[in-house]
């Protein structure tokens, strides 16, 4: 059986999964569906066309599924959709989709996102990635698996970062950032690889040093970065991890690619 605390508000037609604790002063609309041990701690908000995936734990005041922050939002029964085994803390929000950008705003699974993080109307973000405190991703944005956002980092509508990718500090990301890229600065630029966090995933030395090697190659300065990125798909064929940064750069966008500050690898 679900806990609900007797000053919170559950409105009729939501549903509640078994195990969940819902903790004093809560709000929970009529379209909501909270998965089984989903714990919402006190004075939390949870509307709209929302659902939280199991044992995810949501942290006072925290603001979920309330209408996005678009001035064309005609109130379209868009969602938003959190995974599993997350953790949000106090004064996260987060907003459901919009009839522009594909109705819906999806988060995977065990992604952490620390206090006043925001994830805007229609991103996608994957999964076990970390928000630090006040990162936030404006409209649109596609943030992939173990992506790590800085605090007080700012990401600018329709960017695409790669997994593995580490946004630094106070970066304002206007460009989209390569898988294992590390970028810092406003606006941000690349200044290489997060070698830091690829060893702490377990990536060897042999994977580490390829993705080097072509890191190397795809931001040098010969030729157009088209024809670097052609040569390093033909050299680095059978290797998966540097694939996926060819697949990522090839890849349609809205926006432009973010680069090194002197047009050269680190």
């Amino acid at each position: 059986m679900p806990e609900i605390h007797s000053s919170a508000v559950v409105s009729d037609g939501a549903v509640i999964g078994e195990g969940a604790r819902i903790g004093p002063f809560c709000v929970v609309g009529e379209n909501v569906v909270l998965g089984e041990g989903v714990e919402l701690m006190s004075h939390v908000v949870v509307d709209g066309h929302t659902t939280i995936g199991a044992r995810t734990r949501v942290f006072p005041f925290a603001s979920l599924g309330q209408p996005p922050q678009h001035l064309k939002f005609a109130g379209e029964p868009s969602k938003l959709m959190i995974g599993s085994d997350c953790v949000i803390r106090e004064q996260v929000t987060m907003s459901p989709g919009t009839s522009f950008g594909g109705m819906e705003t999806v988060v995977g699974d065990n992604c952490y996102f620390m206090i006043g993080a925001h994830v805007a109307h229609d991103c996608h973000v994957g999964n076990h990635v970390l928000f630090i405190n006040n990162a936030t991703l404006a409209g649109h944005c596609r943030v992939q698996d173990y992506a790590i956002l800085g605090g007080l980092a700012a990401v600018h509508q329709w960017v695409r970062i790669g997994k593995y990718a580490f946004i630094g500090g106070l970066s304002g990301v206007e460009n989209d950032v390569i898988p294992f890229g590390s970028v810092l600065g406003n606006r941000a630029y690349l200044g290489g690889l997060n070698i830091v966090g690829l060893k702490r995933q377990g990536f060897d030395r042999e994977a580490i040093h390829t993705v080097r090697q072509a890191y190397r190659m795809l931001f040098s300065n010969e030729g157009t970065l088209m024809e670097r990125v052609e040569d390093v798909a033909q050299l680095f064929a059978e290797h998966q991890l540097v694939m996926d940064i060819v697949d990522f750069i090839r890849a349609d966008s809205d926006r432009a690619l973010c680069t090194p500050r002197n047009g050269r690898g680190g």
